[in-house]
Order: C-alpha cells, then sequence, then structure tokens
C-alpha cells in the first residue's frame, strides 16, 4: 500500500516557469544555426518509366534503364554523361549553413568577405547497388537525330563510405 501513494506523486507532472531574457542575457547565449540532414534516397532502382529504342526494362540487353544526367562546360563543347543512374544510398548527419569567410586562405579571405554555403559531410554514405556509366556524347538526348555517346566506363558502388569534412560552395555574381 505504501507503494501506491509514492507512484501518485512520482506521476504528477513536473512545473518549471519560462521568463523573458532581456538584451543583454539574449547577447550572451549562443546556439548554433544550420540544418542538419539525414535521408535515404532511391534512384531508378527497377527502371523508369520511359520505354524507347535507347531506354527500356532492366532486365532487357543492350537497355539503359536508369536516369540520365548531361551536361556540357562550354557552349559550343559536347556533352558530360552520367547515364543509367540506378541504386539506392543513405546518410546521416549531412549538414547546411552559412559560413561567413573574411580570413585564411592565405589571404584571400579576407578580399573575399562574403557569406559561403558549408555542407558538413555525414561521416558514413551507405550504397547500395548503385550503378552509373561515365561517358560522353555529342548530343544531350539520346532520342535527338545523329546521337552518338561513347561509354567511358561504368562504376558500381555496394557499401560504406566515410566523408569527413566540409564543401565549402562559393557564389559568384550578384543576387
Amino acid at each position: 500500500m505504501i507503494l501506491l501513494p509514492l507512484l501518485a506523486a512520482a506521476a504528477k507532472p513536473a512545473a518549471a516557469e519560462l521568463s523573458r531574457l532581456g538584451d543583454g542575457d539574449l547577447a550572451r547565449v549562443s546556439g548554433q544555426g544550420g540544418i542538419y540532414l539525414s535521408g535515404d534516397v532511391s534512384i531508378n532502382e527497377v527502371g523508369g518509366p520511359i520505354q524507347n529504342s535507347y531506354f527500356g526494362a532492366c532486365g532487357e540487353a543492350g537497355k539503359k534503364c536508369g536516369a540520365r544526367l548531361a551536361y556540357r562546360l562550354r557552349e559550343d563543347g559536347g556533352w558530360f554523361v552520367l547515364d543509367d543512374i540506378r541504386g539506392s544510398f543513405s546518410f546521416e548527419g549531412l549538414t547546411l549553413r552559412v559560413r561567413h569567410i573574411d580570413s585564411g586562405f592565405g589571404g584571400d579571405g579576407e578580399l573575399f568577405n562574403r557569406d559561403v554555403i558549408e555542407l558538413g559531410l555525414p561521416n558514413v554514405v551507405r550504397y547500395h547497388d548503385v550503378q552509373f556509366k561515365l561517358a560522353a556524347s555529342n548530343m544531350a538526348r539520346p532520342t535527338d537525330p545523329g546521337f552518338q555517346q561513347t561509354d567511358l566506363f561504368s562504376i558500381e558502388m555496394q557499401g560504406d563510405v566515410t566523408l569527413e569534412g566540409n564543401l565549402l560552395v562559393f557564389p559568384t555574381g550578384n543576387p
């Protein structure tokens, strides 16, 4: 019988009073800004929705069933291609924040004196059946007339990759 009153007393909610912080108190408070991201991304694990002479089902020999990313670095240059992209990867702890650079980089930071985007790399990225081809082509789309592509090499990733450090993205131009 003694146990019942003790449990009832312990179950009462604890009350805490909130109070305002003045400007001076608030100025002494330090915190972190930014975004913490975790994710699980899958890309065309079983093939994409487009079915034509180039793209097809994953089981069809000679067909590309994954996604495609094509870009070129010069207006009159050829196309750099990541083709037949598929698989999944997951990560935990990718951070995103804005950082001000006004020193460092051999004195260049003082001249730069602007904000950059800082991507804090997650400790581990897990790859599951990730595949893609690195290629060069004369056109962005395989459906364009005269399309030709040379596959340079294929990449397959499985397992964990350790990433450490930060990636800084320096903006250019005027916002």
